[in-house]
């Protein structure tokens, strides 16, 4: 457990909802970061989480969990869940913090794109006239748009949390009246360490069945194509025969892309884990992490293998949030495009064969990670919430001294 969040000052203690589908660590890089600011925050103040699937217990912690009797389709799962939530969440909180596409909550934390952006960004003309037939003609993307745009309408007086610079300027584009209300909170991590020692690394790789020699490249991630595993494989090819891959992430997608992987003959170089709940011992036990994604409005897999010692080669900002932070050649290697399979390769044997430019860059790593470390960004949310409570006159106050 990382260090307490230290009291700001006299204020008292909130009555916080949090709201969140899945509340486990194997959910995906929202839900760790909702999860993490939760087990920060409980330390101060009361926190009930409302959730349809729970993985997760923390002392302090109230849970909730919400019915799903419409777990297929998806969007009526989303508004059911909307509604659930608004009706339990109504009275008795002084914050309610969502993390999901609802129309309630005075902060909403927004992950990833919004789905007008994914939907019309960029369209003109008769391709924008035929996005406007498929939505119109489909349930599904009218209940997503309609909730997005409750959510983002401006009629509220709400603080819309972003996880990345770049995901404010893009929701700022999509949704201009949310420009004053926004505020960026990017993940952080818990524990900063140093590179593990070849004792240490040996020992995560048997626990985890790993090869024990060569040299070890990790994919975590939960949507194995928008990440860029097909890129990875195709670069895997070029590799030296000692070097394998280990995928952590949705077991479901395993069959589809192990099919893959022998269709491309590397069948024994890929190691795929399923989806961990700690993922601890498969940074230990790499050399090295690969993000090409596509498509990730921060990346909290690079951040955790940066706080691990782990030298990371990652799509550059156009793809990756996390990478505005970051310097090509000081504290990662970033690829301007992360579909190209050469460049990948490249930069990959490069780190593997050197091992000095390994360990320069996986000291640069965990300078960088410290500086992003859970306690410092709950602070940050919790001003948020005295914030926005300050506003609703539900807060008094006072001094510390």
């Amino acid at each position: 457990m990382s260090e307490p969040v230290a009291p700001p000052g006299g204020e008292k203690r909130l009555r916080i909802a949090v709201l969140n589908r899945v509340f486990s660590p194997t959910g995906g890089g929202a839900e760790r970061y909702s999860i993490a600011l939760v087990e920060q925050l409980a330390q101060r103040h009361e926190i009930h989480v409302f959730a349809q699937q729970i993985d997760h217990q923390w002392p302090g912690v109230t849970y909730h969990r919400i019915s799903a009797p419409f777990l297929k389709p998806r969007w009526i799962n989303q508004l059911w869940y909307a509604t659930a939530t608004w009706l339990a969440t109504r009275q008795g909180f002084d914050v309610v913090h969502s993390h999901e596409n609802t129309w309630h909550g005075q902060v909403q934390t927004v992950h990833v794109l919004p789905v007008k952006y994914n939907l019309f960004h960029g369209r003109t003309g008769w391709r924008l006239a035929m996005r406007w037939m498929k939505v119109l003609t489909s349930p599904r993307l009218l209940a997503y748009l309609w909730l997005e745009h409750v959510r983002f309408s401006g009629r509220h007086s709400r603080c819309i949390v972003v996880t990345s610079n770049i995901l404010m300027t893009q929701m700022a584009n999509t949704y201009p009246v949310t420009a004053r209300a926004l505020r960026v909170v990017a993940p952080g991590v818990a524990i900063v360490g140093d590179s593990a020692t070849p004792a240490l690394q040996l020992a995560a790789r048997q626990r985890l069945g790993l090869p024990e020699a060569g040299y070890g490249i990790l994919f975590v991630g939960n949507d194995y194509r928008k990440k860029g595993l097909e890129t990875l494989f195709r670069a895997l090819r070029q590799l030296p025969h000692n070097t394998w891959l280990a995928v952590v992430g949705n077991a479901s997608q395993i069959p589809e892309f192990r099919a893959q992987a022998k269709a491309a003959d590397i069948e024994g170089k890929v190691i795929f884990l399923g989806a961990l709940n700690d993922v601890h011992d498969a940074y230990v036990a790499s050399d090295c992490l690969a993000h090409p994604t596509l498509e990730d409005t921060f990346a909290m897999v690079v951040l955790e293998a940066m706080a691990h010692g782990l030298p990371v080669v990652v799509s550059d900002e156009r793809h990756c949030g996390i990478s505005a932070l970051l310097t090509n050649g000081v504290n990662a290697l970033i690829l301007d495009d992360p579909k190209d399979t050469k460049k990948l390769a490249r930069a990959l044997d490069q780190l593997l064969q050197d091992d000095l430019l390994r360990h320069r860059l996986g000291e640069a790593a965990v300078a960088f990670a410290r500086l992003h470390q859970w306690p410092a960004i709950a602070h940050q949310q919790e001003e948020i919430y005295f914030s926005v409570c300050k506003a609703a006159g539900c807060v008094a106050t006072g001094s510390s001294s």
